[in-house]
């Protein structure tokens, strides 16, 4: 039981990573208080994992008032905070010539702002047990793909972000900061968004070997095991560590012959 008795507020954890992550926070001894939109996913996922080992709140992380509601409801359902899980995430297609403002203002608010305003409201309370935080980042946070500008800077920021505090919140207060990465992941919504850009209803099953060189892109289950490490007192005085979860290396990746002279 590597999470025993930890409680853990985990942002956009109704679906995908997050809840991948609220199931094995609690598999691991976990209480969880999870956030998320969609009110009947969430009470679906309170009826999985059971009242005594999980709880949600439903709201917008932008809006002004939910990171102190977030960790107000935590602190009144479990008494303590010991971990934040920043995984909640806006993703959304944008070159350099359909990146307006509105767009760019959305994806900061979601992905940058709102995981550091969390952040400053559970601070006093995972000082008191030198607890932890955890941001959920994308891989597209050191350059990204074309089609990704505004995700790739918003992710971008949350990554110089975990940086820059978990540096300074360890020193300062004892709290770890650190940062996963994950590459391509087979979430339910990345099946809906492919077959609504017209790929096959089964894309997934035939990906490329660029991409994917194990024949398959991970799922949300190994993106959640790979969360334990930071999670737990295993993590030690690790903080202000970034990794990345891919199949090749992101920066000096070796392309194929097929591809050399080509871009």
């Amino acid at each position: 039981m590597r999470l025993k008795e930890k409680i853990i507020l985990i942002t956009g954890g109704y679906t995908g990573i997050g809840r991948a992550i609220a199931r094995r926070c609690v598999a691991e001894g976990a209480k969880v208080m999870v956030n998320g939109l969609e009110e009947d996913r969430g009470k679906t996922l309170v009826e999985e994992l059971g009242a005594e080992n999980a709880s949600t709140f439903t709201i917008d992380i932008t809006n002004p008032q939910a990171p102190q509601k977030l960790v107000a409801e935590a602190l009144n359902t479990y008494g303590k905070l010991d971990a934040v899980v920043n995984n909640a995430a806006f993703i959304g297609s944008s070159n350099i010539n359909t990146t307006d403002i509105p767009l760019m203002e959305r994806m900061l608010a979601v992905n940058s702002i709102a995981p550091l305003a969390i952040i400053q409201a559970a601070l006093p309370h995972l000082s008191e047990v030198r607890g932890c935080v955890l941001n959920i980042g994308s891989i597209n946070a050191w350059g990204g793909e074309p089609n990704l500008l505004a995700y790739s800077i918003s992710k971008g920021a949350l990554m110089t972000m975990t940086r820059n505090l978990g540096d300074s919140l360890f020193r300062d207060y004892g709290v770890r900061v650190n940062q996963i990465n994950p590459g391509w992941v087979l979430t339910e919504k990345e099946i809906l968004n492919k077959k609504e850009q017209g790929m096959k209803s089964d894309w997934y099953k035939d990906i490329p070997d660029i991409f994917a060189p194990a024949g398959r892109i991970f799922t949300p289950e190994e993106i959640a095991t790979a969360c334990l490490y930071w999670l737990s007192d295993e993590c030690g005085p690790v903080s202000s560590q970034v990794m990345d979860l891919e199949q090749f290396p992101v920066i000096g990746r070796n392309l194929p012959k097929s591809w050399e002279g080509s871009h």
